[in-house]
């Protein structure tokens, strides 16, 4: 074990796989000899050659269409955009041609690209930097979409990520980079890429989250627990697709659900949570499902993304206003 930073974790991932498989390549705009805007694949070129990692032009349309097309040839791409603000400038690539290669070719060819890219907010990034698209990527069939919300996620889901023959979107929270340590195991392991993972149990209400906002409501759940309520705490991890077998038996274990997410209310994958559970397993709830999100409008200017961003208070808020409910 060695106890790794969030960002660590993720370069330590990519140094595994680059190790583990020749046929890994990582590029990107800035990745080679600067190791990454956030120094994500720092050492990394100077390790594996300009051959496995390489800068490209500024054009994510262009990175993910040599994606595709190194993945038909056999590679294993682990292309990065820069920030998931730019992903529009790749959405026909990444909706219109790598989602769709498996059914154009009836299952016989695979086309495994795991898409890296930092999102989120409360690093006061410039514009078009920190907004959660994540959705956007969800709602697109034939991709799988992952983001982890610790170190040793991060690392055993990358590998996961990149070892799988699907399409992956892994999404890296840019708050979580610096600011969270944990021990991660040396070496190769793997985090399964489907799978929601119960990261608190409870009885009372069940909190459901990804990404920071995990943090977020196990800093309310621990709070709680000191007035005895017990909350259980569920990370999706996935969010294409979503493990809604781990979800539904936590919602019928507590009988209360909250869904957290950092985007707006009209976008992010909480929307659909809600609905499946309410197809599922609405006569096992003693209280409306409650949602905190961030407001629906377009993403602020950072001196107001503290006041924007949803936090632990306003998960609180909407938590008591669930328990107390009957």
């Amino acid at each position: 074990m060695a106890t790794m930073s969030y960002i660590q974790a993720i370069t330590d991932a990519l140094r595994t796989q680059l190790k583990n498989d020749d046929k890994t390549l990582v590029f990107g705009e800035d990745v080679g000899k600067n190791g990454g805007v956030f120094r994500a694949t720092d050492g990394l070129q100077a390790e594996f050659g300009e051959d496995r990692v390489f800068d490209t032009p500024l054009a994510e349309s262009g990175i993910i269409g040599l994606s595709t097309g190194l993945a038909l040839q056999g590679f294993r791409p682990i292309p990065e955009i820069q920030f998931f603000g730019f992903v529009f400038e790749a959405m026909d690539q990444i909706a219109g041609q790598l989602s769709r290669t498996r059914y154009r070719t009836n299952g016989t060819v695979n086309v495994p690209v795991t898409i890296r890219s930092p999102f989120g907010g409360g690093t006061h990034t410039p514009e078009m930097h920190a907004d959660s698209l994540e959705a956007m990527v969800a709602s697109v069939p034939g991709l799988r979409v992952v983001t982890p919300s610790n170190p040793y996620d991060a690392k055993g889901l990358l590998i996961s990520a990149i070892k799988n023959n699907d399409p992956v979107v892994f999404l890296e929270n840019l708050k979580l980079y610096r600011s969270m340590k944990a021990d991660v195991p040396e070496g190769e392991y793997e985090v399964p890429l489907d799978k929601a993972n119960v990261v608190r149990e409870g009885t009372d209400l069940t909190i459901i989250a990804y990404s920071a906002e995990v943090n977020e409501s196990l800093k309310v759940a621990e709070k709680l627990e000191k007035e005895g309520k017990s909350v259980e705490v569920v990370d999706l991890r996935s969010l294409a697709p979503i493990d809604f077998e781990t979800i539904v038996k936590s919602a019928e274990k507590t009988h209360r659900v909250l869904v957290v997410q950092e985007a707006q209310r009209l976008a992010g994958v909480a929307s659909k949570v809600v609905s499946e559970i309410s197809e599922r397993a609405i006569l096992s709830l003693d209280a409306p499902i409650g949602r905190v999100s961030a407001p629906d409008t377009i993403y602020p200017f950072g001196l107001a993304e503290d006041d924007w961003l949803p936090n632990a208070e306003d998960i609180e808020a909407k938590a008591r206003e669930i328990l107390e409910f009957n």
